[in-house]
């Protein structure tokens, strides 16, 4: 039996939520390679289409939200930060054999 949702049949989990759903889950996800400056643009699309959302279909609205706090799997770092380490003060060397005369 072939499951098709608005007369379109999904091929993955993914496809099948969105077109159920009706909403672009990248579009509340992200995705790992998009920049700073593209995640502050796709975050304010999404937050609109969320306020949209909590009026006219609650329980979308409430998953939409709880994907917005999910995280792309792969982030890619800013920039390296540099490796801190401990410095101890160095002992003192003891020469077998040699005494100090007070």
């Amino acid at each position: 039996m072939k499951t098709i949702v608005a007369g379109r049949e999904p091929v993955t989990a993914t496809e099948f939520i969105e077109l159920a759903l009706g909403i672009d889950l990248e579009l509340f996800t992200g995705s790992a390679a998009e920049s700073a400056l593209e995640r502050a643009a796709r975050l304010d699309v999404a937050h609109e289409v969320l306020a949209d959302l909590w009026e006219s279909e609650p329980e979308t609205a409430a998953y939409a939200a709880s994907l917005l706090r999910t995280s792309p799997l792969k982030t890619q770092p800013t920039g390296r930060r540099p490796r801190r380490t401990v410095r101890r003060p160095a002992k003192p060397r003891t020469v077998p054999g040699s005494a100090v005369a007070a």
